[in-house]
């Protein structure tokens, strides 16, 4: 299997969603949060920290793909908004596994932020900074790591890895 090394094990990764969620917490307002997950990497971090979170929360969803089949960005960015949600007005909170390039985060907030929610916060699970394209940044970041290909808690390759309860390094044989 060519993702075997562990990067950021299970432990870690439920540890620092508890610390995340009082984060957010603390700079979030009063009241209920419509929680936008970005399909499909961010369903598993999205549910798990929306439960962390312990108030009224609502769940909006995103596609986006830039990859494809492989480990490469295609540069080419599509996103389908038609389970976003009514989030004019609402305290949203953008959710993603990892922030890489930037440009899926970028577009994602240019849509999110035309439909006039009251508050936007976004949080990833994972920041890749040393990759970035585009001048962005989250306002919640789980883990800061280095340049790898990683699967796990969500992120997939081909749609493989998924379901692994740990994040991993992805090394093709």
């Amino acid at each position: 299997m060519p993702a075997t090394e562990i990067l950021i094990p299970e432990a870690d990764i439920q540890s620092r969603l508890t610390e995340l969620a009082a984060e957010i917490n603390a700079v979030q307002p009063d009241g209920p949060v419509h929680v936008v997950m970005i399909l499909k990497g961010a369903i598993i971090f999205g549910v798990d920290l929306a439960r962390a979170l312990e108030r009224n929360t609502t769940l909006g969803f995103l596609t986006a793909s830039s990859y494809g089949e492989g480990t490469q960005s295609t540069g080419r960015v599509e996103i389908d908004a038609r389970h976003l949600g009514d989030i004019e007005g609402r305290n949203v909170l953008l959710i993603d596994d990892i922030l890489d390039t930037g440009h899926t985060f970028s577009k994602t907030l240019d849509i999110l932020g035309d439909k006039r929610p009251a508050t936007l916060r976004t949080c990833v699970l994972m920041d890749k900074p040393e990759r970035r394209e585009v001048d962005i940044h989250a306002d919640h970041v789980g883990f800061t790591i280095e340049n790898h290909f990683v699967v796990g808690y969500g992120l997939d390759c081909d749609e493989a890895y998924r379901t692994l309860p740990d994040i991993r390094i992805y090394a093709p044989e």
